[in-house]
């Protein structure tokens, strides 16, 4: 069988492989921004399966601290700690911040926890869990951070004494482990000046500054300066136990809102990355769109070159088939290069992007099934124009 592919690979191989780059580089980034979804996909299910928690206990008619704001006192842990089901609970805190270290500053997401309790990292790659209350901080290695480093969050200065890794929020920022009194603190207290402030204003109050009432305004001013939130409780249930089962007594005695995992996850994939998922969606339809039109704009082009050898055969006798069936194999390779070429490019260029870029083999196998369904559809007007042709144009 004759083969146009293979001629224009002979004859004007720069040409023909030069367009398969170009292509390939467009479905480079197509399998890009479809490894961007899968990761955000997966941060999210990275972000529940490292706070080690099967249900969340938030402020009531909030989403949880990963989607909204949560602020809840701390000693609701110790009621939940005795509900029946409940194997272990944690008060944690969850925040993002900018951490600054040397020179620069590293965005991060800080999590207050208590080490061996739920929300405290489950391993480590280095180093030792935090083993004081204070100034002591857990660092994912994404952040760049080593061992010994000291670090500023807020108005303290703390040391790297471990290195966690895979520990992001659901935005791809690593996360920061300290413990929960110094994460109550950097999320909840005032600056110095803002404390004068208010203690001006209070002592100013005469509701609360009263003549014969001693130790009053000391009161109100210790409280205003105290720090009893935190962001949610996390909770371990007992082995067989209904997380649903679980949850409803909590919530409807605590007065606050429970999600078990099914329902943080609906919230961190369905919700928090739907508008993420739909503008990436619509890349993905307007690239395959703009890949279409480049494959038939190329084998409408290569085809008009080769008019008058299509001419000739058809005046042999060579069946409008057996035509059509060598431009839709010069589509194909084409595709087939773009195709090669575009996965190389993906997981050459994947790790460098600041968001995780998860390529599936799943993903690269419908992608090049696409390619080649784009390539053939593309090729039908080259067709049509090939089948039309004059066998006495090859001797006019």
């Amino acid at each position: 069988m004759i083969s146009l592919a293979g001629r224009d690979i002979l004859h004007g191989w720069s040409k023909y492989v030069l367009t398969g780059l170009g292509l390939g580089l467009l479905i480079g980034v197509t399998l890009t921004m479809a490894g961007v979804y899968r990761g955000m996909v997966d941060d999210a299910h990275a972000l529940l399966g490292n706070s080690g928690a099967d249900l969340w206990v938030v402020q009531k008619d909030t989403q949880g601290p990963y989607a909204e704001s949560s602020s809840i006192k701390d000693d609701v842990v110790k009621s939940v700690r005795g509900m029946p089901g409940v194997a272990a609970a944690a008060n944690v805190a969850y925040f993002t911040l900018q951490v600054s270290h040397g020179e620069k500053d590293v965005r991060a997401m800080l999590v207050g926890m208590a080490p061996g309790q739920p929300g405290a990292p489950g391993y480590l790659v280095a180093g030792r869990q935090p083993t004081r209350s204070h100034y002591e901080a857990v660092a994912d290695e994404k952040t760049g951070f080593a061992l010994g480093d000291e670090i500023g969050i807020r108005r303290h200065s703390y040391t790297v004494v471990g290195l966690t890794r895979r520990a992001v929020s659901s935005g791809g920022d690593p996360m920061i482990f300290v413990s929960i009194k110094d994460a109550q603190e950097a999320q909840f207290l005032k600056d110095n000046d803002a404390i004068v402030n208010d203690r001006a204003r209070t002592a100013a109050n005469p509701v609360f500054n009263r003549p014969g009432v001693p130790g009053l305004l000391e009161a109100v001013q210790n409280l205003q300066t105290s720090s009893r939130n935190v962001n949610a409780v996390l909770v371990q249930i007992a082995p067989g136990a209904d997380p649903e089962a679980v949850a409803e007594p909590i919530r409807r005695w605590k007065h606050v809102s429970v999600y078990t995992k099914a329902g943080m996850e609906d919230i961190l994939v369905v919700k928090l990355i739907a508008n993420s998922a739909k503008q990436i969606g619509m890349f993905l339809v307007i690239l395959a769109i703009v890949s279409a039109a480049i494959v038939a704009f190329i084998i409408y082009t290569m085809t008009m070159g080769k008019l008058r050898e299509i001419a000739v055969l058809k005046l042999i006798g060579t069946r409008d088939r057996t035509i059509a069936g060598m431009i839709l194999q010069q589509a194909l390779g084409l595709g087939l290069i773009g195709f090669a070429v575009g996965k190389i490019a993906a997981t050459a260029w994947g790790p460098a992007f600041p968001k995780y870029v998860l390529l599936m083999p799943g993903d690269a196998v419908t992608g090049f099934a696409v390619t080649m369904v784009i390539c053939a559809l593309a090729s039908t007007l080259a067709i049509r124009v090939a089948l039309k042709v004059d066998p006495g144009e090859a001797i006019g």
